[in-house]
């Protein structure tokens, strides 16, 4: 089955990422429909979204993910170019 994890990061607010969205099954079709229709940069790891999709919406990220976590921004500024605010 399908999931999908969608994350936030505003640095001036948060101290960590927050999952702003999490589905499986056809909402998690419908959040990567929306995602690719607004231009939004995919990562498939079906392994991080396993763990993602446990935290609460609108939860930070927990200090164990960082790092993985962390490779995902680095990969998003590497394909746009766009520093992560």
């Amino acid at each position: 089955m399908k999931k999908a994890v969608g994350l936030k990061y505003d640095r001036s607010k948060n101290s960590a990422p927050k999952v702003i969205a999490s589905a499986k099954g056809k909402m998690a079709e419908k959040i990567i429909e929306l995602a690719k229709k607004n231009d939004i940069p995919i990562k498939e790891d079906s392994d991080l979204v396993e763990l993602l999709s446990k935290i609460e919406i609108n939860k930070e990220v927990p200090p164990n993910l960082y790092k993985a976590v962390a490779e995902v921004f680095s990969w998003l500024y590497k394909l746009t170019g766009e520093k992560i605010s």
